[in-house]
């Protein structure tokens, strides 16, 4: 699946990783030259400085032969245009817009060329699930076609790997964690990452349960 990005800030750069680790081609596009340049160790994902709301800028991104757009800054009124000008102009077959301020929810939907209104509350892989129709039972993002499943965990106080380093934990076979979000922020985690209370893990998985993954890290 081709999809694009329009936003970089922690719900768009996560959304990224996930779909990325999935082997779809995801483009991110971010105005912010200092929060984009902080995203460049994501190396399957193509990194494209500009304003979303550009309709040049958007061709040039590729929204021509796009499957999916995500509109997922943090203004209403960008992510409201962004859809727009994905549906009439692009014709892009389904597009997802972030809704920042629940009283402007009312404003996202075809009129607008949103097929997919997203409150900003909304859990990161309910979201993908909506944005990209797929479904699961276990509320995870089963990515069938490159055969692996992406489930996301956090960190609490009571939870036993915190104070830990990931090489201290015992991973299922088949399981890494693809990013730790730690205020805010994604990282690639190395093995001597201590994870703290309030971290946000994603793993990518080829063979673990959710049980799993709960049982190590919870």
């Amino acid at each position: 699946m081709k999809i694009l990005i329009a936003g970089a800030g922690r719900l768009g750069s996560q959304i990224a990783q996930v779909l990325a680790a999935g082997n779809n081609d995801v483009t991110l596009v971010e105005q912010d030259g200092t929060r984009l340049s902080a995203l460049a160790h994501l190396s399957r994902v193509r990194l494209v400085l500009g304003d979303a709301c550009d309709t040049s800028l958007m061709e040039h991104a590729g929204s021509l032969t796009c499957d999916l757009v995500i509109a997922a800054t943090g203004r209403d009124e960008d992510n409201l245009v962004i859809s727009m000008v994905a549906k009439r102009r692009f014709g892009v077959a389904r597009v997802a817009a972030r809704v920042n301020d629940a009283e402007n929810a009312w404003l996202f939907d075809q009129r607008w060329g949103v097929d997919v209104a997203v409150p900003t509350a909304t859990p990161l892989i309910s979201l993908i699930e909506e944005a990209t129709g797929a479904t699961d039972t276990v509320a995870l993002l089963r990515l069938s076609k490159a055969g692996v499943e992406v489930m996301e965990t956090a960190i609490t106080e009571r939870s036993r790997a915190a104070g830990h380093t990931l090489g201290e934990i015992s991973l299922p076979a088949g399981t890494v964690v693809a990013s730790v979000v730690r205020d805010g922020r994604p990282t690639v985690p190395g093995p001597d990452m201590r994870l703290l209370p309030g971290d946000e893990l994603l793993l990518v998985s080829h063979e673990a349960t959710e049980h799993e993954i709960h049982a190590a890290f919870q």
